[in-house]
C-alpha cells in the first residue's frame, strides 16, 4: 500500500514536472510579425500581408528582429521576405520619397538668398536622406537631403 502511495505520488510529481516545463517554454517563445505571403523588393508592406507566429528564443539566434507588426506596414522591403520567416530590422525601410534618375528641384538657401535649380537624383531616398544629386545645367554632383515634398535641400559644405 505504502509503495502504491510512492508511485502515485511519483507519477503525479512527473506529471507536474511536465506541465511546469511545457509552461515555461511557452512563456519563453516569442511572437514576432513575419510575411503570410512572399514580399518583393520594394514593395510596400500592408497589414494584410503580415501575420504573426511563435518562435522559441533558442531558434532567433543572436539576430535582430523587428518585433512590432505596427513597425512592418506602410514600410517597403529592401529585399524578398518570405512567408513564415522572421523579419530582419534591415530589411525594411522607409518609402522612397525620390527615386535614382528621377528630376529633382535642388534648393540652396543661404542668408536669405534661395536659389532653385534641378538636378537628377544618383541614388533614391527616402525623406531626411543625404543623396548626390547631379546638376543638370553644370553637371556638378553635389549633395542634399531630401525633404517631405520631393525636393532636395543642399547641405552645408557641398
Amino acid at each position: 500500500m505504502l509503495n502504491r502511495v510512492g508511485l502515485i505520488v511519483r507519477g503525479l510529481a512527473a506529471v507536474l514536472l511536465v506541465l511546469a516545463s511545457a509552461r515555461l517554454a511557452e512563456a519563453e517563445e516569442k511572437r514576432l510579425p513575419v510575411p503570410a505571403v512572399s514580399i518583393r523588393a520594394g514593395e510596400l508592406i500592408r497589414d494584410d500581408m503580415i501575420t504573426e507566429r511563435a518562435f522559441a528564443p533558442s531558434l532567433l539566434g543572436v539576430a535582430m528582429f523587428i518585433e512590432g507588426r505596427q513597425v512592418l506596414v506602410g514600410r517597403m522591403a529592401r529585399r524578398a521576405l518570405l512567408p513564415g520567416q522572421p523579419i530582419p530590422t534591415n530589411s525594411v525601410e522607409d518609402p522612397w520619397t525620390v527615386a535614382r534618375g528621377a528630376m529633382v528641384k535642388v534648393v540652396v538657401e543661404d542668408s536669405g538668398l534661395s536659389i532653385v535649380t534641378y538636378g537628377s537624383a544618383m541614388q533614391s531616398g527616402a525623406s531626411g536622406a543625404l543623396i548626390p544629386v547631379r546638376n543638370t545645367d553644370t553637371g556638378v554632383i553635389i549633395r542634399g537631403v531630401v525633404q517631405p515634398d520631393g525636393t532636395v535641400k543642399v547641405v552645408d559644405g557641398s
